[in-house]
């Protein structure tokens, strides 16, 4: 294992009202960071893991989303999170038989109905992938867990060091990443610099500097991700 799971960050245009929206539909404390950004604090949270940094960027979405949240809905359709800002897209027909949403950025998401005594809420993080089952596998190498693959085609990492929600899911799209991700996740390291990372096949885009505290980098297919060096055990 290399380094755990974090939390996850959002770009966004406006981050106090992207921020509200998220903190509204995840039961979340909505902190004014003192830099223009926000975090969304879900209050039922389990770990720090569940927090999500909503980060201000100049460019707009111009893509569809390729790593979401997909949730349990807290009732038999989406209404409560219609009401809370969000934008159907697509109803469950014959090819689903989950919503697909969308936040106020135009970030698509999924909300699916709820099994008998599963807990609302997140319950997946979901990436869209070129090879889903190579991808779990080097990420279970990275952050540990159990990989498996499905016969639908997609793969999913279960167990993973830090990682607060039950599935880690590589989904097969037939689209390739073009632009950076809106919505990443962070991890933090278990040697002080992310060369053993380097060296497992992740790509270095950025060192730390006056600005910033932490590296940048790629996974095999291109998604960012920040690596911070481990945290204090005092």
């Amino acid at each position: 294992m290399l380094a755990r799971f974090k939390d996850l960050c959002l770009d966004a245009s406006d981050p106090h009202t992207l921020g509200g929206f998220w903190a509204r539909i995840l039961d979340g404390e909505l902190i004014d960071t003192g830099d223009g950004d926000t975090r969304v604090d879900p209050r039922g949270a389990g770990s720090r893991a569940e927090s999500i940094w909503v980060n201000r960027v100049p460019e707009p979405r111009t893509v569809k989303t390729r790593v979401h949240l997909d949730l349990r809905l807290p009732e038999a359709d989406p209404a409560v999170l219609l009401d809370a800002g969000a934008r159907l897209v697509r109803e469950p027909d014959s090819e689903i038989d989950w919503w697909v949403l969308a936040d106020p950025d135009g970030n698509q998401f999924c909300a699916i109905p709820m099994e008998s005594n599963a807990d609302t809420g997140p319950f997946e993080l979901v990436v869209d992938s070129a090879d889903p089952a190579a991808q779990a596998a080097w990420w279970a190498g990275i952050v540990g867990g159990e990989p498996k693959s499905s016969d639908k085609g997609y793969a999913a990492i279960t167990g993973a060091a830090g990682f607060p929600w039950d599935y880690w899911v590589f989904d097969p799209v037939p689209e390739r990443k073009t632009v950076k991700n809106r919505m990443h996740w962070d991890v933090d390291l278990t040697d002080p610099d992310p060369t053993a990372l380097i060296r497992a096949g992740a790509t270095l885009l950025r060192e730390p500097d006056d600005t910033v505290g932490w590296w940048v980098l790629a996974d095999p297919e291109g998604n960012e991700f920040c690596a911070f060096p481990p945290r204090p055990t005092s």
